[in-house]
């Protein structure tokens, strides 16, 4: 090894040393990480890790249609992992070169911990709910009072959208151990892995959750639990996973990383066309890529109808949204209003100082790679088919919040 490249493979090993105890939970370990030239020599093979939600489809699908291999790359299969400590984890050693994240954790990633993370496009729009048991009669947010809700992160979209829909209803977010009395306008946050939230709520051991497909849809049909609202008719057709990838990769292997992101539009396109058949894809019925059958995951894909109307969990058809979609471009309004949104957020963890510094104009420019996203919108056109986008202005628009 190179005297330059021991120097970045030690100064790597102090940084996860000094972050290892970083909110207790578990993203990193005492294994020794891939060096960065290790990662660069390496970057001829795509390495996908994921988490078994809808969030990382597009991802998915562009390993099961061969997207990558037709862009001259190769690909490792796309590696499964069950929380979002153990995905950062494996992100941040280099064991996975390209990733599907929740909006809010490379902001955290990059500005409080130096990371050299990249928001490279955004995965899917909407894709989420907030979902309570049948052991509580809840219709609207102010049910939620005194209740027990479980998010997948505190880092999370899911997190942001939840808190401002309580304090929108006049409701208290808190961070309570679970023996603590609750005051009345108080609702108890706690985060939990994504594949534990029905099995949570069937056991009473919370009253509600806030999470992707399709865990909603595993709520429903296998809990007979109740959609309170889906997030995306809350604020309309917003982010929630983003793919990201190492800015030093990007930077020193452009033509890799733009043959990555072609392959990734064009399989949002196809996701967006062709939902009941990438809901096969995914399950196991098809290629297991998301421990769901094919039923669910339809369920969990296109399930959107007047129903949810009646119930007020769709107030907003007009909003001509999906209940999820797919759309690549990375709207810089939607990145203001994220940042915009970090300092009432409650995070239940310590390192929060890193918010006050955040600037939102700072953050659209620094965080987030327009360009190759771009260069792959140029060559697929099939984004254009995803909901509200103004095609005389499709990288503006206005956000919506409704709640």
């Amino acid at each position: 090894m190179h005297l330059n490249d021991l120097l970045k493979f030690t100064q790597r090993r102090a940084f996860l040393r000094q972050s290892a105890g970083l909110l207790g939970t578990g993203l990193f370990t005492s294994q020794s990480p891939l060096s960065f030239a290790n990662m660069i020599d390496e970057m001829d093979e795509v390495r996908i890790g994921y988490l078994p939600i809808t969030d990382a489809t597009a991802l998915l699908i562009a390993h099961a249609n061969g997207l990558f291999e037709k862009e001259g790359l190769k690909v490792a299969p796309p590696m499964m992992v069950k929380s979002w400590p153990k995905l950062i984890q494996g992100f941040l050693s280099g064991r996975f070169n390209v990733v599907h994240l929740l909006k809010p954790i490379p902001v955290w990633l990059r500005y409080n911990h130096n990371f050299p993370v990249k928001i490279m496009s955004w995965a899917h729009i909407n894709g989420s709910a907030i979902v309570t048991g049948k052991h509580i009669n809840a219709e609207k947010f102010e049910d939620l009072a005194g209740k027990q809700i479980a998010v997948p992160y505190w880092y999370s979209m899911h997190n942001i959208v939840l808190q401002m829909s309580l304090r929108h209803v006049g409701l208290k977010p808190v961070v309570k151990a679970g023996y603590e009395k609750l005051a009345a306008n108080e609702v108890n946050l706690r985060v939990l892995p994504p594949p534990l939230m029905v099995w949570a709520l069937k056991a009473q051991n919370i009253d509600a959750y806030i999470v992707a497909e399709p865990i909603n849809a595993k709520g429903e049909l296998l809990a007979g639990a109740r959609l309170l609202r889906f997030t995306g008719d809350i604020w309309r057709n917003h982010p929630c996973c983003v793919v990201c990838m190492d800015e030093r990769v990007t930077q020193q292997q452009p033509e890799w990383t733009q043959k990555v992101m072609n392959a990734i539009v064009k399989a949002q396109a196809y996701a967006q066309q062709n939902k009941l058949e990438t809901a096969k894809i995914l399950s196991t019925e098809g290629q297991a890529y998301i421990p769901a059958d094919e039923k669910v995951l339809r369920h969990g894909m296109t399930a959107y109808g007047s129903d949810y109307q009646l119930t007020n969990a769709i107030k907003h058809p007009d909003w001509d949204s999906g209940r999820i979609d797919f759309a690549p471009w990375p709207y810089p309004s939607a990145t203001h209003l994220l940042i915009d949104s970090f300092p009432e957020t409650l995070f239940g963890s310590p390192d929060v100082a890193f918010i006050d510094q955040l600037e939102a104009e700072h953050v659209i420019d620094d965080l987030v790679d327009y360009d190759f996203v771009s260069e792959a919108m140029d060559v697929c056109h099939g984004w254009k088919k995803a909901p509200g986008i103004d095609l005389a202005d499709p990288f503006k628009r206005e956000e919506v919040i409704q709640i």
